[in-house]
């Protein structure tokens, strides 16, 4: 059997973990530079905030209600998604995370009643990270997602938990579940079956595999043998290696200097090569990305992208912004109000695999001394601490718009939770 953790309304509920005001009270998170409502716990969701929509256009209706409005705060989200992995492992011989709120895992053969291995999964997570988690289990991945999502229509009477464990309830279940509501099933792929008369998940899973094989490829496929109990997709309990990183950011304010885009693009890059070094790989190219701000109808647009290639793959923050800072200059054009610039690392590979270039000239271990340094400075005394130089001094003036940021209570010391 499989089970899949899902920590409910996650971004609201570690805001909640560390402020037991905000217990049973309407909560949401913005979206970078505070954007859009991008997260609500239940509270919020019954007042109809509606998500994804521009946050200064919702502001009167969650002020009306009281709800309690947060930034984006990655630091502490990330932290806790860890800290509930972590916990899961301890309860399982195979885990897979499926992303930073969900989690796939193998039920122990040992464990015969699995209604109290899932109430035993949610006190533990709620016990040692204060997050609470829905539960469902079912014989392959699909039908688990199908259960966990049964496990949220039914939270009153299922306690958070809902098990797919014979026959009569799997043809209960799909007989009433959404086909849109299937995983791997998309907007696009929900129409052409609805216009085939197919608007349940018991509709899908009756319909011939030659016909499925045809119209949604194998993956279709797979997905209709899963629904039927049939696993087709085993556990990545070792997840595959990583193709690509990078970050996007939006400034606080639309910028027309290219020296402050500049900077904010050296930094983006030092956060990216910090990444780089602790998971062991190096960028064989790079991509800078440039966008002025879409929503303003009163200005002109420009969007642009630009590739390069290195000659020699590296992790080296300083040759990966001298880099950055050549494809920006190919890009950038005067005369534009830039609300984004973003970086992105791909061609990823292992130090041991690395095909040097015969006619580029060694490093040696110097730069790997030198990161080594950066890296140990920045762990012990906070993030920028130490930099280079081409990142300059003037963050306050294109950083992220965060005015409603929470403590990373669980990462930064100076922020840690105060008990008086």
């Amino acid at each position: 059997m499989i089970a899949l953790v899902d920590v409910n309304s996650f971004y609201a509920s570690c805001e909640q973990v560390f402020r037991p005001d905000l217990w049973g009270r309407p909560v949401v998170v913005l979206s970078n530079n505070d954007g859009c409502v991008i997260a609500a716990n239940r509270e919020a969701k019954s007042l109809g905030i509606p998500m994804w929509k521009p946050a200064y256009q919702s502001m009167p209706l969650l002020d009306r209600h009281g709800v309690a409005v947060f930034s984006s705060n990655y630091p502490l989200y990330g932290d806790m998604s860890r800290r509930v992995m972590e916990t899961l492992a301890t309860m399982t011989p195979d885990l897979e995370v499926y992303s930073i709120d969900e989690a796939f895992l193998r039920v122990p053969t040992s464990e015969t009643d699995l209604q109290a291995y899932a109430q035993r999964l949610r006190a533990r997570v709620h016990q040692w990270t204060g997050l609470p988690v829905g539960v469902g289990i079912a014989p392959s991945k699909a039908l688990a997602k199908v259960a966990s999502r049964m496990a949220k229509r039914e939270r009153d009477r299922s306690r958070n938990v809902f098990v797919i464990a014979d026959e009569e309830t799997r043809t209960r279940v799909l007989s009433d579940f959404p086909v849109e509501d299937l995983w791997g099933i998309g907007r696009r792929i929900a129409t052409r079956l609805q216009a085939r008369g197919v608007n349940t998940a018991a509709q899908f899973t009756a319909l011939s595999d030659a016909w499925v094989r045809q119209e949604l490829t194998v993956n279709g496929l797979r997905l209709k043998r899963e629904l039927t109990g049939h696993p087709q997709l085993s556990l990545e309990v070792d997840p595959p290696p990583k193709k690509m990183m990078g970050t996007a950011k939006s400034f606080g304010r639309d910028l027309t200097e290219e020296c402050l885009i500049r900077e904010a693009l050296a930094y983006y890059v030092a956060e990216c090569a910090v990444k780089l070094r602790r998971q062991k790989f190096l960028a064989g190219n790079l991509t800078v990305y440039l966008e002025t701000n879409p929503f303003r109808e009163d200005a002109p647009q420009y969007v642009n992208q630009t590739e390069c290639r290195l000659s020699v793959p590296t992790d080296d923050t300083l040759a990966l912004t001298r880099q950055a800072e050549a494809a920006l200059s190919r890009i950038f054009r005067p005369g534009y109000a830039y609300k984004k610039v973003g970086v992105w690392f791909s061609g990823l590979v292992r130090p041991q695999a690395v095909q040097q270039d015969l006619f580029a000239a060694d490093p040696g271990p110097r730069h790997d001394r030198i990161m080594a340094v950066m890296d140990r400075v920045n762990l012990r005394y906070g993030k920028g601490s130490l930099q280079t130089g081409a990142a300059g001094f003037r963050r306050e003036e294109w950083k992220l718009r965060q005015e409603r940021l929470s403590p990373r209570y669980t990462t930064c010391l100076e922020e840690v939770l105060t008990v008086r």
